[in-house]
Order: C-alpha cells, then structure tokens, then sequence
C-alpha cells in the first residue's frame, strides 16, 4: 500500500491518504464502513467537522484494529 503522509509545520502526520484502489479493497473487506461513505454527503457545512471526544475515541479504536486486519493480510 503506498500511503501519502500529511504534516503539520511541526512534523507531525494529520492525514494520510490512500490510494483510491486500496480503499475500495478495505470497503469489501469491511462492509460497515460504507455506511460512512454514504454518510458523507448527507452532513451539512453546520456540523462538518465537529465530532465528540468519544467518537473521536472510537473511530481511532476502530482505524487501529483495522490497520492491524490489514497488516495480517
């Protein structure tokens, strides 16, 4: 997978991205996260953005025991 690393003016990574043919093979590996993709467009500018500190908690629980999925392929 060859990732692209986004960095703050300090160095620390804020973003990667994926190339678009390895995120569709991580969508048909993990069919929940095709609710996200559908999701995206229904969000309004008033809330993009804006996550609790729990979801944000979750979602970093969830990319983590993917990335480890991922690894064991």
């Amino acid at each position: 997978m060859d990732l692209q690393y986004i960095s703050d003016e300090n160095g620390k990574h804020t973003a990667v991205v994926i190339p678009i043919e390895d995120w569709n093979k991580i969508l048909n590996i993990h069919e929940d996260l095709k609710k996200f993709e559908s999701q995206k467009n229904k969000l309004s500018d008033k809330y993009s953005g804006k996550i609790s500190n729990k979801v944000a908690d979750n979602i970093n629980h969830y990319i983590s025991k993917s990335r480890k999925e991922w690894n064991d392929i």
